[in-house]
């Protein structure tokens, strides 16, 4: 852990972006100067480190080939190392509990639990958010809140993967043979457990209700997936879904901001400069002020990337708050997402093509590079 105050550098604060200096003492932010000085180079800026409300790119480092998950730790440093180089300094990694098999499997998910707790890293706050398939929840609920109070998980996403179209028109639901291998079982058996999981959909809110009173009442953030229709974002709301992560439409969106309801969208979405999959747009959601944060779903580098294509429009301050502020007021997470005293030293320090140079998780140095790293040994 570092002691230094970081000089010579353009900050930004919530009052705005200015020239200054940043002082960290134990962990965190600090009014007092430092004896150690770190003169950083022309042009370097000090950001709020990036909090990501949701990522699953961990799980190419868990597997990098179907089978290949014989040390989840080694998997978790080197998730960690990518989120440490791209300035992330607080990670939910979303991890799925669903009938589809493979990494997204219950006995994966209670493996991948239990390897994150005892994972000792550089200092990134990685945690674990809990993703939910609405059609086990009327069987699973009593294991799934065991398995929240266990592991302190603070934020449930629940949502519903199930082919209900193909179902009901009697068609073999798409990637049927390949989901079935992932889980052990043959096709047959794979159609009989969707088709029993769909024809309880009736069963479905009561169970849904209870269990997100149970989440609620611990402190869990509970929230949906991939909104589609109004309907859609009422019938979480009545449930107790109160976040609308990646609603995939205008609708959807616009529902849960009306209703003071954080929006959560993908970075990609931005970078890209549309969804992947022909959803809604993310840029067009944020310059309506729609959005509540952007995460970074399946690539690492996308948050930093989407704050900087968005900065022209919205200003650095509230681009950057998508990824930093405004993740951490959602998760309740108040000693972090700004910079000013008191809070952690969780920060991300880039030359002036914001390149990051060098990224602090709670005063631990856990990524340094290039004329950055350099200030540090002189």
């Amino acid at each position: 852990m570092i002691d230094a105050s970081f000089e010579g550098a353009q900050v930004l604060r919530p009052s705005g972006l200015e020239l200054g200096a940043v002082h960290v003492a134990g962990g965190r932010l600090v009014e007092a100067r430092q004896e150690r000085r770190v003169i950083l180079p022309p042009g370097s800026l000090i950001l709020p480190g990036i909090i990501d409300i949701h990522g699953d790119g961990f799980e190419r480092h868990l597997a990098p080939r179907r089978g290949a998950m014989r040390d989840l730790g080694a998997g978790l440093l080197a998730t960690e190392a990518e989120l440490a180089a791209n300035g992330i300094t607080t990670a939910m990694l979303a991890q799925f509990w669903s009938w589809e098999g493979g990494m997204r499997s219950p006995e994966f998910c209670r493996a991948f639990l239990a390897s994150l707790r005892q994972f000792r890293g550089m200092g990134t706050d990685m945690r674990a958010q809990l993703r939910v398939e609405i059609g086990l929840v009327e069987q699973d609920a009593d294991r799934l809140l065991e398995l929240v109070r266990a592991y302190d998980i603070s934020q449930v996403v629940l949502n519903d993967h199930l082919p209900h179209d193909a179902l009901a028109k009697g068609r073999r639901p798409p990637r049927l043979t390949g989901q079935a291998l992932k889980s052990g079982r043959s096709p047959e058996a794979h159609l009989a457990l969707i088709q029993e999981l769909a024809a309880r959909r009736a069963n479905w809110p009561d169970a849904l209700a209870a269990f997100a009173q149970e989440l609620r009442a611990s402190g869990v953030v509970v929230g949906s997936h991939d909104d589609r229709t109004f309907d859609d974002r009422a019938s979480a709301r009545s449930y107790g879904a109160a976040l609308s992560e990646f609603p995939c439409t205008a609708v959807a969106a616009e529902a849960a901001f009306s209703a003071g309801e954080p929006v959560i969208m993908g970075a990609p979405n931005v970078v890209r400069g549309g969804s992947h999959d022909g959803n809604a747009s993310a840029t067009q959601f944020a310059r309506m002020g729609w959005v509540s944060a952007l995460a970074s779903d399946y690539h690492y580098p996308a948050p930093r990337l989407a704050a900087l294509a968005l900065k022209s429009e919205l200003g650095l301050q509230k681009a950057w708050g998508l990824i930093s502020e405004g993740p951490a007021r959602i998760l309740g997470l108040s000693d972090r997402g700004q910079i000013a005293p008191g809070l952690r030293a969780d920060l991300l320090i880039t030359d002036a093509e914001f390149r990051p140079g060098l990224t602090m998780a709670g005063g631990e140095i856990t990524y340094a590079a290039g004329p950055i790293a350099a200030a540090l040994l002189n």
